[in-house]
Parts: structure tokens; C-alpha cells; sequence
């Protein structure tokens, strides 16, 4: 008897920057994921364009492009995420926090095994853009999104946790 053989397929066709994902065959999909992206930010009122009075130098962004795929390989939906880059912050001075709870799993089985001896239903849900939901404490200033620059010197003052943040998982 053979062994069964398995294969892996990688695919490179994903954008590494805002320029390339313009440049590719896919640019209209690309941009319609990054409008899709900006709309959820802006309902969320992740930011509020603002004057840079402390004369602060804001962080930067960037965009992450990601296919996602069925499992057979075809193209489920194109996916572009706004990622503040945090790494540069400094503990203390830009945040204070990052410890974020999460559920531990023998929790979690407590929880299975009650719902399975009492014949009760489980849902789970994902919330889409759970980042954007946690006000900020600080004042933190970040880049206009590359592609969405209105051409002023303003800067996005972040009201909300981004992903990138330091401090988002707790927020």
C-alpha cells in the first residue's frame, strides 16, 4: 500500500505596498477592498482629520493586501487591512498598557461540556472589526492612508484602536 501524497500550492500574487496592488491586473478589486476597508473605518469613526499643533511626528500606515481563498484555491474575496505602524511608539509616553484579557481554554471546555449536558446550542460569531471598537486614551497622530491623502497637511488623529497599535488588544 502507497502512502497518500500531499501537496501544498502557494500562490504569490499578493501585493506587498499600496504601489504594487495599483500597478497589478487586480488593481480595481484592490481598490474596492481598501474603499470597503476606509467605509468601515470612517462608520466606526476610527479618526477625525486633524491639524498637527503639536507639531508631533505622526506614524505612519500602510496597507495589507490578502486573497482570500475557497478550498479548492478560487478567489473567495480580496481583502485590504489599514495597519498603523505602533511599533514605533514608546511605553510610557504613547501607551501605558498592553495586557489584553483572554479566556483561558479549561474555560472554555466548562462552558462545552454545560451546553452539551444541558442540550443547549452554541453560537460563535466573529466580530469583523473588533480593533476598531476600543477608544483610545491617548493622543495618538497617524498618516492620511496611502491613496486616500485629500491633499492638506492634516493628519488622522486616532480616536479609535487600529490594528498595528500597541495598546489596540487591550483597548
Amino acid at each position: 500500500m502507497r502512502a497518500p501524497m500531499y501537496y501544498a500550492m502557494m500562490i504569490l500574487d499578493e501585493p506587498n505596498t499600496y504601489d504594487q496592488a495599483m500597478k497589478s491586473p487586480d488593481k480595481d478589486k484592490w481598490k474596492n477592498a481598501m474603499n470597503e476597508e476606509i467605509r468601515s473605518l470612517m462608520e466606526n469613526k476610527t479618526w477625525i482629520l486633524d491639524e498637527n499643533k503639536d507639531g508631533k511626528k505622526p506614524i505612519s500606515c500602510r496597507w495589507v493586501y490578502k486573497i482570500k481563498r475557497q478550498p479548492d484555491g478560487s478567489v473567495e474575496r480580496y481583502k485590504a487591512r489599514l495597519v498603523a505602524r505602533g511599533y514605533s511608539r514608546r511605553y510610557g509616553t504613547d501607551y501605558h498598557e498592553t495586557f489584553a484579557q483572554v479566556v483561558r481554554f479549561e474555560s472554555v471546555r466548562i462552558v462545552l461540556s454545560l451546553a452539551a449536558f444541558y442540550k443547549m446550542k452554541i453560537r460563535q460569531f466573529d466580530v469583523k472589526t473588533a480593533f476598531l471598537y476600543g477608544e483610545l486614551q491617548e493622543k495618538l497622530l497617524m498618516e492620511q492612508p496611502p491613496g486616500y491623502q485629500d491633499g492638506t497637511n492634516k493628519v488622522c488623529r486616532l480616536m479609535k484602536g487600529l490594528y498595528g497599535l500597541k495598546q489596540a488588544p487591550r483597548q
